[in-house]
This record gives structure tokens, sequence and C-alpha cells, in this order.
């Protein structure tokens, strides 16, 4: 195969290519309908108009350049060795997204056990405060605990998380 091609045998190539092309947009028109033909159209012009932009030369290089990366490729066992790496690598970052999000294998502040503040770690080392009523902010005073009737346990809930976050 010439290494260039002449504006003449382009023009000859993208015709021929264009041709092809105009043949079995023919076939999806007839089966498709012809929104599918038009477009099919559009795209069975395009070497024809790479052709008479004298663009079939550049086009003929890329592909040549392209099958021979490919080709040095499929007969080099070190890319292959880089090739068997590529899942290995996509496992291992997944796995590491989900042991981050579940916080095993994360290093916390403060290790061994204790918090920055130098207080024992909550239980269940997670570093989340236990639930619980919170404590007020400095300069309010804490309102003394309410006696409740039988049968509000459903609502203990509920009044723990409002006091948590300030809400009385």
């Amino acid at each position: 195969m010439p290494e260039t091609l002449t504006m003449t045998s382009g023009l000859t190539l993208g015709a021929a290519l264009a041709a092809v092309g105009l043949i079995i947009t023919f076939f999806v028109w007839r089966r498709k309908g012809l929104a599918f033909g038009l477009r099919g159209l559009a795209w069975s012009m395009l070497p024809l108009v790479a052709g008479l932009l004298g663009l079939m030369n550049v086009i003929m290089q890329f592909v040549l350049g392209l099958f021979g990366v490919l080709a040095g490729l499929v007969f080099n066992p070190i890319v292959w060795a880089g090739v068997a790496l590529v899942p290995l690598m996509v496992i291992l970052y997944v796995a590491s997204g989900f042991m981050k999000a579940r916080g095993i294998g994360v290093k916390r502040p403060g290790a061994k056990g204790k918090t920055p503040e130098g207080g024992d770690a909550p239980a269940g080392g997670q570093g989340a405060p236990a639930a619980g009523p919170a404590k007020p902010a400095a300069g309010q005073v804490e309102a003394p605990p309410q006696k409740k009737a039988g049968g509000d346990e459903d609502f203990d809930d509920i009044e723990a998380l409002l006091r948590k976050h300030g809400i009385e």
C-alpha cells in the first residue's frame, strides 16, 4: 500500500466508501423508515466529503498508525502483563472504596482507642458520640428531666433526637 494517497486516489476511495454506505443506507431506510435512512445518508456522504477535501491521506495515515500500534500491543508480552494488571487495579480501587465507606482499615485521629481530647473512644470505635440527651451549650441551663406517662416509648427516640439538635 502506498505511503501517501494522491488527490485522485483519495477521491476514488472516498466515492467507493460512500457508495457502500449508500447501499447500506437503502436497506436501513426500507427496514426502519425515513428518519433512519436520512441519518444513514448523512453518514454515507462523510467519506466522499473527506475525499473531496483531500483528507483521505490524513485518515489513511491515522488508520495505518492505529493498526501499527494495535499490532505492537498484540505481539508484545510486556504489554499483556500491563493488560493483566488492569482488572487487578480496578478490583483494588473498588474494594478500597467499600472499605473506606465502612470505616474498615482507616486510621482515626488519636490511635490506640483515645480521642484527640485524650478521653476514651466511644463504644463501637467509630468516633461518633453515643446516643442520648445532648449537653446544653455554654450559658444555657439544662431543663429538669420530665416524668413520662406510660406508653410513650415510641416518642422517646423522637424527643432524644429533638433534644440533640437543641429543639424542645
